[in-house]
C-alpha cells in the first residue's frame, strides 16, 4: 500500500511539474521566453514592431467598446526623456517622470502613453470618465484590454502610478536594455 501511495504521489508530482512547464511556456510575460539579441551599436528609433502591432489591436478593441484612445507618446529619444525629466526640476511645470534618458522603456521603443479622445476631438486624462455609459471607467477598461494583449500598465505600479503608461518589456529589465539586449524583431 505504501508503494502504491508513493507511486501515486510521484505521478502527481510529475503532472504538476509538467503543467508548470506548460504554464511557463504559454505565459507571455515569462522571462524564460525572452528571445533577444545583443546590439550595443545602435538604439531603436521607433516602436518595436510587436508593440506597434499590439497598439493597433488595442485601438480596435477599445473602439469596439465605444472608447477612442489617442497614443500621446511612444518611442522617445534619450534627449526627449531628459527634457521631460527636467520638467518640474530645472524647467517650469509639474514633474511628469522619474526616469532620465536611458531609464525608460520608451527609450527602447517598448512603451506608449495613451489618453481618451472624446467625440468632439478633445483629449482627456480623466481616469473616472465613463463615455460609453456602461458604469465602468473607460480608462480602466482600456488598461484591462491592454493587459490582455500583453502590456504592463503603469497604473498597477506600487509606487508612482503612471496611468497613461503601457509597456511590453519582453522579460528584459532596463539594465538588460542598457547593456544592449534587445527583443528580437519578428522575421
Amino acid at each position: 500500500m505504501k508503494k502504491l501511495l508513493k507511486l501515486l504521489l510521484l505521478f502527481l508530482f510529475a503532472i504538476i511539474i509538467y503543467q508548470s512547464f506548460i504554464f511557463i511556456k504559454e505565459y507571455p510575460g515569462s522571462a524564460d521566453l525572452v528571445d533577444y539579441e545583443i546590439n550595443t551599436e545602435t538604439l531603436p528609433t521607433e516602436l518595436h514592431p510587436i508593440v506597434a502591432e499590439k497598439v493597433e489591436i488595442l485601438k480596435e478593441k477599445t473602439l469596439e467598446k465605444k472608447i477612442t484612445i489617442l497614443i500621446t507618446d511612444d518611442y522617445r529619444s534619450f534627449e526627449e526623456q531628459d527634457k521631460l525629466y527636467d520638467k518640474g526640476r530645472k524647467t517650469p511645470g509639474k514633474v511628469v517622470t522619474y526616469m532620465e534618458g536611458g531609464e525608460s522603456y520608451h527609450n527602447f521603443g517598448l512603451a506608449v502613453d495613451f489618453a481618451l479622445q472624446l467625440e468632439n476631438g478633445n483629449v482627456i486624462w480623466d481616469t473616472e470618465y465613463d463615455g460609453n455609459g456602461n458604469g465602468q471607467s473607460d480608462w480602466f477598461e482600456v488598461a484591462e484590454i491592454a493587459k490582455e494583449l500583453g502590456f504592463q500598465w503603469g497604473g498597477d505600479w506600487s509606487g508612482f502610478k503612471d496611468y497613461p503608461h503601457l509597456q511590453m518589456d519582453f522579460g528584459l529589465t532596463i539594465n538588460d536594455l542598457q547593456k544592449g539586449k534587445r527583443p528580437k524583431y519578428p522575421s
